[in-house]
């Protein structure tokens, strides 16, 4: 079985807890003069590097939270002067500021690598032609994923997202072996597949990357029998690097954390209390090696839980369970992040105060899609059917601009959303049925 870096991905737990301790004591001696952020919590409670002597000495230092980092905006977290950031990302930005990171030229090394591994987990080799469907810009995925097929010495197609007939064109002329999307869109390029009559037996695949998304291990069958591949799961978010945090092998029996590069904890939510192995709560995550913009215990808001034995495949690095929800109500909808309360926020500007709504998320044709259902009121005009499609248009406007994504608005009569104990279920996510 392949592994990029069998040094870092092998280590003893004994190896692996050392090289982060000395890792630990560094990067805190290193925001503690570079960013003011983390000066003023340390100073506050008299927390020095040195007072970090063993790895269960983390859970003095407070986490820090997306809060902080809008707090700091844009570049308030960073620990480097501007003129050593070669590139700048951002968060997808929905409930406002978007939450920007830098990355230094060896930050693109050590981005590359992680990446080449998760790639090489998945079975990606040099004489592979990896095709990438995710977007390129501002967001981390597609340059990530491009940065470690490249590492790895694989062919890429930098294909971008949309345009779906081009997509499955270019993947039947130029024999793509590696797919790497989202789940929802490797379905939607399945459907189109079946549409268009094209046997997936003709195609070159033989594995899909998949990311940016919940997906079940139902979605992991389908995709595997519609499009004939190996699907893998992949786990990263931009406020630590993006793509390259975790990774299944082949035995897809969780995902491999780099822990040379990160301290992954697990959490209760409501208490902040550190669980112990097996125990699911929120990821928390310490950046290792990050020289622009280290991340001292970061709150994912992911819920998982941490199996630390060691994997058939040889790994020793700890395994985490895949990602189906959240400590907050974030959803993650085709790659971007929105909050309902951000939804219910433009559905009550709209219709100039509360009216009863309901959110519901499920996959159509393979993709991710969000409908917002809201009861019709005096307010959305219960009589006036022009001006109820200019509500309409109006939410999907906004929220379309706001969040950067399609949404369908369903008006129904009042009183027809079904409530318990007289209240809405707010969100309905189907995808998780």
């Amino acid at each position: 079985m392949n592994i990029w870096d069998e040094k870092n991905e092998c280590m003893s737990r004994e190896e692996i807890e050392q090289l982060q301790l000395e890792r630990l004591q560094a990067v805190m001696n290193r925001v503690h003069k570079n960013v003011i952020h983390y000066k003023k919590i340390f100073d506050n409670l008299g927390i020095i590097a040195e007072d970090i002597s063993s790895l269960s000495d983390l859970s003095k230092i407070p986490f820090t939270t997306k809060s902080d980092l809008l707090l700091n905006y844009p570049y308030g977290m960073f620990a480097v002067p501007l003129r050593e950031v070669v590139r700048i990302h951002s968060s997808s930005g929905t409930t406002g500021k978007p939450i920007v990171v830098g990355y230094t030229k060896n930050d693109i090394k050590t981005w590359s690598n992680l990446v080449a591994r998760l790639m090489t987990a998945a079975g990606v080799t040099r004489d592979d032609l990896v095709q990438i469907a995710f977007g390129y810009g501002i967001f981390t995925g597609g340059f990530g994923m491009h940065y470690g097929a490249e590492a790895i010495g694989a062919s890429v197609i930098p294909m971008g997202t949309g345009n779906t007939e081009k997509q499955l064109m270019i993947m039947q002329d130029y024999k793509t072996t590696v797919l790497v999307s989202t789940p929802g869109y490797a379905l939607a390029l399945a459907e189109h597949l079946e549409k268009m009559g094209i046997n997936p037996n003709a195609l070159s695949l033989k594995a899909g990357l998949f990311g940016g998304e919940p997906w079940s291990e139902k979605v992991r069958e389908e995709i595997e029998s519609r499009l004939m591949l190996s699907a893998t799961d992949n786990y990263g978010l931009s406020e630590v690097i993006g793509p390259g945090v975790a990774g299944e092998c082949s035995c897809k029996n969780g995902l491999h954390i780099y822990e040379d590069a990160f301290i992954p904890e697990i959490i209760d939510p409501e208490t902040g209390k550190v669980l112990p192995a097996g125990h699911a709560g929120e990821l928390v995550l310490t950046t290792l090696t990050k020289e622009a913009f280290p991340m001292i215990r970061y709150r994912t808001g992911d819920i998982t839980c941490l199996d630390y034995t060691k994997c058939a495949c040889g790994r020793t690095l700890a395994r985490m369970k895949k990602i189906m929800r959240r400590s907050d109500d974030m959803l993650i909808i085709r790659g971007v992040n929105i909050f309902p309360a951000q939804i219910e926020e433009i559905i009550y500007s709209v219709a100039q105060g509360e009216t009863p709504y309901q959110i519901v998320v499920e996959r159509k044709s393979g993709m991710d899609n969000l409908e917002i259902i809201v009861e019709i009121t005096d307010k959305i005009f219960a009589l006036e059917l022009q001006k109820q499609r200019s509500f309409q248009e109006n939410v999907k406007k906004q929220i379309s601009a706001q969040a950067g994504i399609n949404v369908d608005v369903k008006l129904v009569e009042a009183k027809s959303i079904l409530r318990q104990n007289g209240k809405i279920t707010r969100v309905i996510d189907k995808r998780q049925i």
